[in-house]
């Protein structure tokens, strides 16, 4: 039986939506997203922030969504050789998988922002869940996601995983979702760092690249595959009360 155009397409389209884990917040076409260029280490974008996102006591009005897996401020970052943290450095970095991504062979990395909608909705009951007691209402989101990356060097490979701030008022968040990873055969890790490391955080056991495929089933929220964080400077800015950790 021959399948039309249109049938073609929509089970293209479901096979994809299967494949995305329902903790992800929106991404790729669907969502609209903004595409990076294919371009192997040195890509990276900048991102000009619908609203300002405090992180650790410095207001930033841009970010760079770099393809190695981070998110930095100050610069653009090639770096595909990551330090383990504490860096003790000169850059504020939010690194839900950092590591060796080339988008060249598979995959593609993508970015969103959101002032209005669904999506606001969905912030707003996430972190008032993680962090009760705020009564926070979130203003602005900014959702990044390596959507089945490649590791250099290593075809076949597909990593899926997403970076998500969030603010309103003076109160900053981020979000890192995880769904399928591969193992990394690169140096590897996930987690955050400031300037000077004076506030740092690495998901444990993310800095062991045969450890990898498990982060979907490590969280500190009790949402296996997500981690929450309050990253304005704040309390409770680790929320490690419900952490799991990694497990072989």
């Amino acid at each position: 039986v021959r399948m039309s155009p249109v049938s073609h397409y929509l089970l293209v389209f479901l096979s994809v939506l299967s494949l995305t884990p329902v903790i992800f917040y929106p991404f790729g076409s669907v969502a609209g997203d903004t595409v990076n260029i294919a371009v192997e280490d040195e890509n990276s974008t900048l991102i000009n922030l619908w609203s300002p996102f405090v992180f650790f006591g410095r207001t930033y009005n841009r970010t760079f969504v770099n393809n190695n897996g981070q998110l930095t401020f100050n610069q653009s970052s090639s770096q595909f050789i990551s330090h383990y943290f504490p860096i003790n450095g000169s850059e504020d970095i939010i690194a839900p998988l950092w590591t060796d991504v080339d988008v060249s062979m598979n995959g593609i990395i993508s970015y969103q922002q959101y002032s209005t909608g669904s999506v606001l909705t969905r912030a707003t009951r996430d972190i008032n869940q993680y962090f009760p007691g705020l009564s926070f209402t979130a203003i602005w989101v900014l959702v990044a996601t390596w959507d089945r990356v490649a590791y250099f060097y290593h075809t076949g490979t597909e990593t899926s995983f997403q970076v998500v701030l969030i603010s309103g008022s003076d109160l900053s968040f981020i979000l890192m979702n995880y769904g399928d990873c591969a193992v990394a055969y690169n140096i590897v890790q996930a987690g955050y760092d400031t300037i000077n490391s004076t506030a740092y955080f690495k998901i444990p056991g993310s800095d062991n690249g045969s450890f990898t495929p498990n982060l979907k089933n490590s969280t500190n929220v009790n949402v296996p595959g997500r981690w929450a964080f309050r990253v304005d400077g704040g309390p409770d800015q680790n929320n490690l009360q419900g952490t799991q950790l990694i497990c072989s």
